[in-house]
């Protein structure tokens, strides 16, 4: 375990030029390949937790008030655009 938490052990196969890339990455900023594989997993996961409460909060949505608010705000924006006399 570490810190609590049950680890696994994956193999990965990558073209050298990668895995170099890679190690020197990891090397930079003072991390073990372990570490950095870690902290990427954890950014693609978060990338991808964020895609998918997108699309769940998308599709339970009300499409005539979202394009009613985007009417707003384009109504505004021409508004605020045109000169004071104008107005």
């Amino acid at each position: 375990m570490h810190g609590g938490m049950e680890m696994s052990t994956l193999t990965i196969r990558l073209p050298d030029d990668t895995a170099q890339r890679l190690k020197s990455l990891a090397q930079s900023r003072g991390l073990s390949m372990n570490k950095l594989v870690e902290q990427l997993s954890a950014h693609a996961l978060s990338a991808w937790d964020t895609e998918n409460h997108f699309r769940a909060m998308a599709a339970t949505g009300d499409v005539q008030a979202a394009l009613a608010v985007l009417d707003g705000l384009d109504a505004a924006d021409i508004k605020s655009s045109v000169p004071a006399a104008q107005n």
